[in-house]
């Protein structure tokens, strides 16, 4: 007996497809869900002229209860969308697709507001666009679709969408993400104790010279394939810049609010795509809760025995939480906030973490400080991510230490480091952009190998000075990523920096205008602003050699190990390392770990001059006077007064 197809739909994409399958199965038609589906069907055909998103939402909790597998066509402004094929339990539902489809048009907003109304009215029946030859060709399609899925082939829009342009007939095949988030397929599990437990595994580095488990190679086959798609991708597009010195690629995620930007630079223009893909994943990943559902509420003095005291982290003085439409408010020990489970490294045991410092995109208007994505790191592995975050904890940390305290530090003899491509990337920035570059020693307490560089401008236009940072374990690493950091401003930002100069200027006298983060790197544009440096470019202190500066690193095949002697070194100084998974399910499928580290104590970067963190961080007036920069520790009146100039 042949299998039963319910049609729903009245329309003539439902005509065409009844008329394509009735044929070979037993087709029942019905023009709506009211009545229900025969329970002999085994799969379910959905069917318009026109755009009904509440139609779809309607038959989700209709074929889901049914437990039946349903495929949907429909006309969406002169175009034909199929798919996709929904298995009941399987997330990735039409709801996905939808989101997806939605956050990656130009029209995001008003796309919103177009889908509430129609949910509230009927809509249209049909639209103008919906040619008897494009209804005819997505009919096609569709029973293509029916029949696999009828037959137990695989699928092809199981996790995918056909777009058709009904004008041209132009066909494209979309691969869509499940939403973890998803009101009808979601599997988000609450956030817990047990499930923030890290117990740290082997990770063998990819190659000797790596400090990566997994190397790019190994990712290429499914980072663009997965998450970089016009029409529905996580990304929705990317860019290659052919001004930067080296191969610069930066790809888009879409918000609701607007699009983030990710950037890769290498010296290849495929591997800076996946890099730049990579980058973008880490910032999905930090910027709200998608990989646990947040369940606590309450406040610290309730919860004090098992949580992360906020003050520990640094927060605005007191003069800051009362200037006026200052978007923060003091924490108090007895408000209630929202809290996600942590891993503290010091304590060897899970603990409890404000969710506003966990997401650096929380807080605004109800929070107590200002985080950005300080600590945020993906990696192919847990340690690995780990392993990153530390880093750039670090890295951030030397820098704006050597910026308060204007610390005069050693400056490096790059050929020093017997490194060919070190050498052959200076060259090229100084071949290619026309800038010098100074790099400086700036390892803290803690002896990670940081390094705070300069690029110095030799044109006569465009930005005078650029300030980057990096650090690793290895210190011709760490100047080599503070060097790609330099050159993704390098001629990219030279024609705003002249539009706006006079507002940059202004910014110069009255530092309050700092409110953004491009304004702290345009400010040090300005050839004027040059003499706020003079205290790291004072020419007449000696170069150092890397030999000189930096200890042998020790050479281990497990990136754990590197990863534990990180850990051991802050231990050590009684600085605790916390660790927030902040992995989402997109992540997982392919492997991929995205955390939020945080070191209480460290100084966190913050952009906005009126936005600067630094009461509760008392390293920033001890450690100069410790590393013998000074005789004595700093007070908070000697401190650097000026923005810094992070980019």
């Amino acid at each position: 007996m042949s299998a039963v197809v319910a049609v729903v739909g009245d329309g003539l994409l439902a005509d065409y497809v009844c008329s394509e399958l009735s044929a070979q199965y037993q087709v029942v038609r019905q023009t709506g869900l009211r009545d229900g589906i025969p329970q002999a069907a085994e799969l379910a055909l959905l069917l318009h002229d026109a755009w009904h998103p509440s139609a779809y939402h309607e038959a989700e909790e209709v074929f889901q209860s049914a437990g039946i597998a349903w495929l949907r066509g429909f006309v969406h402004f002169g175009e034909g969308l199929i798919g996709p094929l929904v298995r009941p339990g399987i997330p990735g539902c039409s709801q996905c697709a939808d989101m997806r489809h939605l956050m990656a048009g130009r029209d995001r907003k008003e796309m919103w507001e177009l889908r509430q109304s129609l949910a509230a009215h009927e809509g249209f029946r049909r639209d103008a666009w919906a040619s008897r030859t494009g209804l005819l060709q997505a009919a096609h399609l569709l029973a293509a679709e029916a029949r696999r899925a009828l037959q137990g082939e695989p699928a092809l829009l199981g996790d995918k969408v056909y777009a058709i342009n009904l004008k041209t007939l132009r066909s494209s095949l979309h691969f869509f993400l499940p939403n973890p988030l998803c009101s009808v397929c979601g599997q988000v599990p609450d956030d817990s104790p047990e499930a923030a437990h890290i117990s740290l595994q082997p990770n063998p580095k990819s190659s000797p010279d790596s400090f990566r488990c997994r190397p790019l190679d190994e990712l290429k086959q499914v980072l663009l394939k997965d998450y970089l798609d016009y029409r529905t991708g996580l990304l929705n597009g990317k860019m290659v810049d052919l001004v930067s010195p080296f191969a610069d690629v930066t790809v888009n995620q879409p918000l609701f609010t607007g699009d983030e930007v990710s950037a890769g630079r290498t010296h290849s223009y495929a591997e800076s795509e996946l890099t730049a893909v990579l980058e973008a994943l880490e910032r999905y990943g930090g910027v709200t809760p998608r990989g646990k559902r947040t369940v606590i509420r309450d406040s610290f003095s309730r919860l004090r025995d098992q949580a992360l005291n906020p003050f520990q982290v640094g927060v605005h003085d007191k003069a800051q939480y009362e200037r006026p439409r200052f978007p923060f408010k003091p924490f108090h020990p007895d408000r209630k906030i929202d809290w996600v489970w942590g891993y503290s490294f010091l304590q060897e045991r899970p603990i409890l973490v404000p969710e506003l410092l966990s997401y650096y995109s929380l807080g605004c208007g109800h929070g107590f400080v200002y985080e950005t994505s300080n600590g945020c790191a993906l990696g192919g592995s847990l340690e690995e991510a780990i392993f990153y975050g530390i880093l750039e904890i670090v890295e951030r940390d030397s820098f704006l230490l050597t910026w308060y305290a204007q610390l005069p530090l050693p400056r490096l003899e790059l050929r020093s480091a017997d490194d060919e491509e070190l050498q052959l990337m200076v060259e090229r920035v100084q071949a290619v952009a026309g800038f010098d570059l100074h790099v400086f020693n700036a390892t803290m307490e803690n002896g990670i190998p940081s390094v705070w560089a300069v690029a110095k401008n030799r044109k006569p236009t465009g930005l005078n000075l650029i300030c980057a940072a990096g650090s690793h374990l290895d210190p011709i690493r760490a100047v080599k990523g503070a060097i790609y950091e330099l050159a993704g401003m390098m001629r990219t930002m030279d024609e705003k920096f002249e539009a706006n100069r006079e507002e940059y200027a202004r910014m110069l006298q009255d530092s309050s205008l700092v409110q953004q983060m491009e304004h702290h790197s345009m400010l040090y544009g300005l050839p004027q602003a040059e003499e706020r440096l003079h205290f790291l470019l004072d020419e007449k202190r000696p170069l150092r050699t890397f030999n000189e500066e930096f200890k042998p690193r020790e050479r281990r095949a497990d990136l754990t190990d590197d990863l534990m002697s990180l850990i051991q070194v802050f231990n050590r100084l009684n600085l605790e390392v916390i660790v927030v998974n902040q992995t989402t399910a997109e992540m997982r499928r392919n492997g991929l770990h995205c955390v939020k580290v945080l070191i209480p104590g460290m100084l966190p970067m913050t952009f906005g001059h009126h936005l600067t963190r630094l009461t509760g961080l008392e390293r920033v007036l001890r450690v100069p006077a410790e590393l013998g920069y000074v005789k004595q520790p700093l007070t908070l009146e000697q401190l650097n007064p000026h923005p810094h100039p992070f980019p």
